[in-house]
């Protein structure tokens, strides 16, 4: 039976199509651009802002500048693999698409178009919990393998029954994020009326109803939509899917305890992803609870304003973690050259989050076809420039990194929840 296709996918009309081509977009600064263009201020900063001073959310991006290449010259890559193996999964790309939520408000398309283009690339796509489309039709549209990021919203119930959907579905991989004990100070939303647009009254709505006219073609797509979705992947017994609401009334109750990982291992049999970790200590207790890949993530700076960027973190994390799981890097991604790096560095797989996010604010499915195929090029061009016929054959060997990033501690704290 064939896959029934997203709403809308693929219907721009030419010229928007051609705005998402060369000379008008040839990296992900320009699809930000865009973005920022068709998105009404609430919504864009939401996608692009950070916590706080947005520190770490800088740094995420500038810690990449800090490692450079060490290429081998004269030498000509005529077959060049960029095939990888993500927990048993055989992936083309080794870029997967991380999970962003409210994904929908950005685009009526939303995860549906996220994850077609990650099947259409041969990669993952991680499904968050506070998410707009149903979790069974996102997996009928992809064509690649799909994990499902967990949030405890709604109480254990509720995530129960979301991970026996998951199980029903096909999904082959539980990520739980570990970094949202509460939601971090993202700055930008209060001051924008975020939490008014999400789940105020009429009232409240009225001083930022400006940003929404002012930007009519996003407002008809989602008057077309039917309007805010409710979050269809979170329902709670007896009362149905839960409205949608603003992400610190979605964490206030959803944090993650270690102890928590004992029935959601009994829920769950398969692959565990344990995301939002920073420090050897928290990567070994992962293990210790039954992750079978951990990733190197601060919650794309959105969290506690003044952690390492991702980037300089890895090195202890791989460190730390040896054989014993994989490791997976998040945060700072615009350019195929940055994905290689963290590659060189140890990681399995690099998740993407804003820079298809941008392609979803600025054109819907193709817009995250552009961003991909972007990412895509670069990877094959730094690989190429590098002499490095493989993803494979990437090791440390490739780059000079910082003296500091080069000692990982080797002897790791005992974890005080031990």
């Amino acid at each position: 039976m064939d896959k029934p296709s997203p709403p809308h996918v693929g219907k721009l009309s030419s010229p928007d199509v051609r705005k998402l081509s060369p000379p008008h977009v040839i990296n992900i600064a320009d699809l930000r651009r865009l973005a920022q263009r068709r998105l009404p201020k609430l919504v864009f900063d939401y996608l692009d802002g950070g916590a706080e001073a947005e520190v770490t959310l800088r740094e995420n991006c500038l810690a990449f500048e800090d490692v450079t290449f060490r290429p081998r010259q004269a030498v000509v890559v005529r077959e060049l693999n960029l095939r990888t193996k993500i927990l048993a999964e055989e992936l083309a790309f080794p870029g997967l698409l991380a999970p962003i939520g409210y994904s929908r408000m950005i685009h009526p398309e939303g995860e549906l178009a996220a994850a077609r283009a990650a099947g259409e690339f041969g990669t993952t796509f991680i499904l968050s919990t506070i998410s707009g489309h149903k979790l069974e039709k996102v997996k009928a549209v992809s064509s690649g393998p799909l994990w499902y990021q967990l949030y405890l919203v709604g109480g254990q119930a509720a995530a129960e029954a979301a991970i026996a959907r998951i199980k029903a579905a096909g999904y082959t991989g539980l990520v739980i994020t570990v970094d949202t004990a509460v939601a971090g100070m993202r700055e930008r939303d209060p001051r924008n009326g975020m939490k008014q647009l999400l789940g105020g009254s009429l009232l409240t709505k009225l001083p930022y109803v400006s940003q929404v006219l002012s930007h009519p073609g996003w407002l008809f797509a989602h008057w077309r939509d039917g309007g805010m979705p409710k979050l269809e992947n979170i329902v709670v017994p007896g009362k149905g899917p839960m409205p949608l609401i603003d992400v610190s009334a979605a964490l206030a109750d959803s944090a993650v305890e270690w102890k928590d990982f004992a029935w959601i291992r009994k829920a769950w049999t398969g692959p565990l992803i344990v995301k939002g970790v920073l420090t050897g200590d928290d990567a070994r207790r992962s293990i210790d609870e039954g992750a079978s890949a951990v990733v190197v993530s601060n919650h794309g700076g959105r969290q506690l304003d003044g952690v390492s960027a991702t980037m300089r973190a890895l090195p202890e994390v791989v460190a730390a973690v040896g054989k014993q799981a994989e490791v997976l890097m998040d945060g700072g991604i615009r350019r195929g050259a940055d994905l290689v790096k963290a590659l060189c560095l140890g990681a399995r797989g690099v998740l993407i989050g804003r820079a298809y996010g941008y392609g979803l604010g600025a054109a819907g499915y193709p817009g995250v076809v552009r961003a991909m195929t972007i990412l895509r090029e670069d990877v094959e061009r730094t690989m190429r420039l590098l002499g490095c016929s493989s993803i494979d054959q990437l090791d440390s060997s490739f780059v000079n990194v910082p003296g500091a990033w080069g000692n990982p501690r080797q002897e790791f704290t005992k974890h005080p929840a031990l």
